[in-house]
């Protein structure tokens, strides 16, 4: 339920997309400015398609898969690395379908800085980094102790805003398409975990599994 629940401000801000033309408005004037600002620091840029290309979304499901695979076999705990791997590839389904179905052409940008086929809404990789950031962190919780508990999710969510800036700067996303990036990683990643916690069949032992 609390799941679903999750998905409103997914969907309201799809809503707004494909019917609100102020809104597109400001999305292109905010990808105006920072592509200018892209454009006029070379070094800025080198590093931005840098950032693009070691955040595909693809990558980051591979590295998070290493992980997981690292957590079941040094660890035993199978169960909620099975469930990692599946969160991420239902994310990735899910924002494959959400492109094809709210079809929102790219930002109109001077010049090109990567490559960016397909459609914009959601960002790929926002929603990459944003599930990857939640359900890794879930994952390895367990693992963690009290310092690493704040650093590992203050770092999680600064790598997923320097994913939503860098998508911007380089003019290839709008802001609400890395902002619907973020709602649905994190939505997807957390209603999954609740579905885990309620389904794991290791409730109630001594092993730290759930």
């Amino acid at each position: 339920m609390w799941g679903l629940v999750g998905f409103v401000p997914f969907l309201v801000l799809t809503w707004l997309v494909r019917t609100n033309g102020a809104l597109h408005d400001l999305d292109q004037a905010v990808v105006d400015a920072a592509t200018a600002v892209t454009a006029a620091h070379p070094a800025l840029e080198t590093a931005l398609v840098a950032w693009s290309a070691i955040t595909q979304p693809g990558l980051v499901n591979a590295a998070g898969a290493l992980l997981a695979l690292w957590v079941w076999r040094r660890h035993g705990l199978a169960s909620r690395a099975a469930w990692a791997v599946v969160t991420l590839l239902v994310s990735w389904g899910l924002v494959q379908l959400a492109k094809e179905s709210v079809g929102r052409v790219r930002p109109l940008v001077d010049g090109t800085f990567v490559d960016a086929p397909g459609y914009s809404f959601p960002s790929g990789h926002a929603t990459a980094a944003a599930t990857a950031a939640v359900t890794l962190t879930l994952l390895v919780w367990p693992l963690l102790g009290p310092r690493a508990r704040v650093v590992v999710p203050v770092v999680a969510t600064l790598l997923t805003l320097l994913t939503c800036a860098d998508r911007i700067f380089l003019g290839v996303h709008y802001p609400t398409d890395v902002v619907a990036g973020v709602l649905l990683g994190a939505v997807v990643s957390t209603s999954s975990y609740l579905g885990y916690r309620g389904w794991n069949p290791t409730r109630g032992r001594t092993a730290p599994e759930a």
